[in-house]
């Protein structure tokens, strides 16, 4: 392929652009706020899960302080209507009366042991409700933190974007001075070897680091100048300039 050495130099500058767009496109994979939201994240989904399960517990002891109460009025009303009864002297049989006393007396014991469950409960409620409102407002935190670390990422993406647009609208112009066939060329090295041109500076080519032979320098310095040269080691376009040692 031929190609004035203009246009060759060119290739230097479109991938100096190139690997400036490369660092863009790494740095906006790599930035630390996603990695944070990522954990962030993670640990939102595991607390919401475990706030489900706390605010459950809290709502089943809910509902049996509520049954447990319930029973108690039901054994109270019970008892309070027998005592009425006792009181009323409605109830004049020994035997009647005895019956009655001993049932009056069951449902003071009935009543006492359900306020003991009640109370039970209600501790138990106590501790759910602390260690749900406890979860939640972990939760809230880390969504708040989730939702800075999102402002500081979409801050970055907004900084790092409109950089690589401003380089690949400079990009654009380089291109517009690159022969199609020669540009074709550098597009398909690009796409196997990320680099795609490389100078050769003192005898080596600055793509893969490698000092030419004697032999190579050689058939260099006889190829014409709009000769397109490729390195033999990594074949990407070798690029002569004064700095090449020719």
């Amino acid at each position: 392929m031929k190609a004035a050495p203009e246009s060759q130099k060119r290739l230097l500058d479109l991938a100096e652009l190139d690997s400036v767009i490369d660092r863009l496109a790494h740095r906006r994979r790599t930035l630390p706020e996603l990695a944070e939201i990522d954990e962030q994240t993670k640990r939102f989904a595991k607390l919401a899960t475990e706030v489900i399960e706390a605010e459950t517990e809290a709502g089943d002891l809910a509902r049996e302080q509520s049954k447990a109460e319930s029973d108690v009025d039901t054994v109270r009303t019970r008892a309070d209507r027998d005592q009425k009864r006792l009181d009323s002297g409605a109830v004049t049989s020994p035997k009647d009366l005895a019956s009655l006393q001993s049932e009056i007396t069951s449902l003071h014991r009935r009543q006492g042991d359900l306020e003991e469950v009640v109370l039970e409960i209600m501790e138990r409620r106590e501790a759910a409700d602390a260690k749900a409102g406890d979860l939640v407002a972990q939760r809230d935190k880390l969504a708040a933190g989730r939702a800075a670390a999102e402002d500081k990422r979409d801050a970055s993406f907004t900084e790092i974007d409109k950089e690589a647009a401003d380089v690949r609208s400079r990009r654009e112009g380089v291109a517009g001075d690159i022969p199609a066939d020669l540009l074709a060329l550098y597009g398909k090295l690009r796409d196997q070897y990320g680099v795609a041109a490389a100078m050769l500076h003192g005898g080596r080519c600055q793509g893969c680091k490698v000092s030419l032979s004697i032999a190579e320098m050689n058939r260099i310095k006889a190829a014409p100048h709009d000769e397109v040269l490729r390195c033999e080691e990594c074949r990407r376009i070798l690029v002569r300039t004064p700095e090449s040692g020719l």
